[in-house]
C-alpha cells in the first residue's frame, strides 16, 4: 500500500512539474498588457477611445508579434489615482503583465509610476498630458501630448492675430496648470493682456458662474482649457450665457474641440481657434483609412484620445518586433527610445532622451463641411518637443 501510495504522489508530483512547465512554457509565449482607463466617471469618453483605438489596431495587425500572442487585459479606475495605483499593483503582482498602458489623467500616470520603476515594467501613458509625466520614471513613454506643445503655439498665434485682451478658464490640476502657464508666459510676451482667470474644478463643474464673470471682463478671446470630454458641457453653458453673439471668441489647446464630442456642440462652436496635434479632418492617407475604420467599427468619429491608444498599442508591436520579442522592460524601453513612424496625426517620433513624443501641432479652427462640424487645420508646426521638459 506504502510502495502504492508513493507512486501516487510520484506521478501527482511529476504531472504538475509537466503542468508547471507547459504554464511557463505557455506565460513566455505571452506578452500580457495591462490596459488602465477610465471607462464610468468623468473622463468615460477618453477610456472608451484608446480602449476602442487597441483594439481596432489589434484587428487590423492581429494579436501576435514577433512569436508572441499579445495579451490585454482592461481595467477600470475611474480616473481615480488610489484605483490606478491599486490595479497597477494587481496587474504586475497577480496578472504577471510586461506592460502597463493607458493612464486618463496625470494623478493615474503619476500614480502608478514608482510601480512601474520598483518592477521594471514599461508605462505607456496614451492619454495624460502633463509635462513632467515622464521624469517620473526611467520606464515612462508617452505617446499622447503635452498641454505645452499646444499651449504655446496658441499663445503665440493669439498674440500676432490681433487678439489683445484675454479671460482664461482651466481646469484646476496639472495639465490645467501646465496649458495657463505656458499660454500666458507666449501670450504676454508677445504683449497680450490677461483681463481675467478662472480655475474650475476637475470634478463635474459647473461653467455657468465662471462664464459670467468671463463675459463682464469683455476680452477679445477666452483661452479655455477642459480635460477631454468636457468640451460639449463647456460649448453648451457657454451658448446659454449668449457667449457666442458676444464676439468673444473661444481659443486653447485642442481638447475643448475634441473631434468625438464636436458635431454635437452646434453652430456657438464655429469659428473657435485651437492648436492640438491632431484632427479627425486631417488631411493624409493614414488618417483618412484610420478615420474609416474607427467610424465603420464603433459607429462615432475618433478623437485625438483614439490616436494616442492606437499609436500607444503600435509603439509597443514595434517595440517586441525590434527585441525579437524580448518583453523585459530594459530591452523594451531602450527599443523604443528614438522610435520614429507615420501615425493618423502626422509624422511622430519618442524623443530618445525623455521618451516623450514629439509630433507636429496644427491651428485649426472649426467649420462647417457637408452639414457637420470639423476642426480644418490651416497651419502647421513641425516635429514639436516638449517645451517643459528638463533633459536628463
Amino acid at each position: 500500500m506504502s510502495i502504492r501510495a508513493n507512486m501516487l504522489l510520484g506521478a501527482v508530483a511529476a504531472a504538475a512539474l509537466v503542468g508547471g512547465s507547459a504554464f511557463s512554457a505557455h506565460a513566455a509565449d505571452t506578452v500580457k498588457i495591462g490596459l488602465i482607463l477610465p471607462m464610468t466617471g468623468g473622463q468615460a469618453s477618453t477610456g472608451k477611445q484608446i480602449d476602442n483605438a487597441v483594439k481596432l489596431y489589434m484587428k487590423q495587425h492581429g494579436d501576435t508579434v514577433a512569436g508572441k500572442k499579445v495579451e490585454v487585459i482592461l481595467k477600470d479606475d475611474a480616473a481615480v489615482p488610489d484605483n490606478t495605483k491599486r490595479l497597477a499593483q494587481e496587474l504586475i503582482v497577480n496578472d504577471k503583465v510586461n506592460i502597463i498602458a493607458g493612464f486618463g489623467i496625470t494623478p493615474a500616470a503619476f500614480a502608478a509610476a514608482p510601480l512601474a520603476t520598483q518592477a521594471k515594467v514599461p508605462e505607456v501613458v496614451m492619454a495624460a498630458g502633463t509635462s513632467i509625466i515622464t521624469e517620473k520614471s526611467p520606464y515612462i513613454v508617452r505617446t499622447s501630448f503635452t498641454l505645452g506643445q499646444s499651449s504655446t503655439i496658441i499663445g503665440d498665434w493669439a498674440v500676432k492675430n490681433g487678439i489683445k485682451k484675454v479671460a482664461t478658464l482651466t481646469s484646476d490640476y496639472a495639465p490645467g496648470n501646465d496649458a495657463l502657464k505656458f499660454f500666458k508666459e507666449h501670450f504676454t510676451k508677445g504683449g497680450g493682456q490677461i483681463v481675467e482667470e478662472v480655475k474650475v474644478p476637475l470634478a463635474n463643474p459647473d461653467f455657468a458662474p465662471f462664464l459670467q464673470r468671463m463675459k463682464d471682463a469683455k476680452p477679445d478671446a477666452m483661452f479655455v482649457f477642459v480635460p477631454a470630454g468636457q468640451g460639449g458641457n463647456f460649448m453648451k453653458q457657454y451658448a446659454e450665457r449668449g457667449l457666442d453673439k458676444s464676439g468673444i471668441k473661444v481659443i486653447g489647446p485642442g481638447d475643448v474641440m475634441d473631434d468625438d464630442l464636436l458635431n454635437n456642440m452646434g453652430d456657438a462652436a464655429l469659428g473657435a481657434v485651437t492648436a492640438h496635434i491632431y484632427s479627425a479632418d486631417h488631411q493624409s492617407k493614414e488618417n483618412k483609412e484610420f478615420l474609416a475604420a474607427y467610424e465603420k467599427a464603433y459607429n462615432q468619429r475618433p478623437g485625438f484620445m483614439a490616436v494616442g491608444g492606437y499609436d500607444g498599442i503600435h509603439l509597443i508591436y514595434a517595440a517586441l518586433q525590434k527585441t525579437g520579442g524580448k518583453a523585459d522592460g530594459d530591452s523594451l524601453i531602450a527599443a523604443m527610445k528614438g522610435m520614429k513612424w507615420e501615425s493618423p496625426r502626422g509624422p511622430i517620433s519618442i524623443d530618445p532622451e525623455t521618451r516623450d513624443i514629439v509630433q507636429n501641432v496644427y491651428i485649426r479652427k472649426v467649420e462647417k463641411k457637408n452639414g457637420q462640424l470639423w476642426n480644418v487645420e490651416f497651419e502647421t508646426f513641425k516635429d514639436v518637443k516638449d517645451p517643459g521638459k528638463t533633459k536628463k
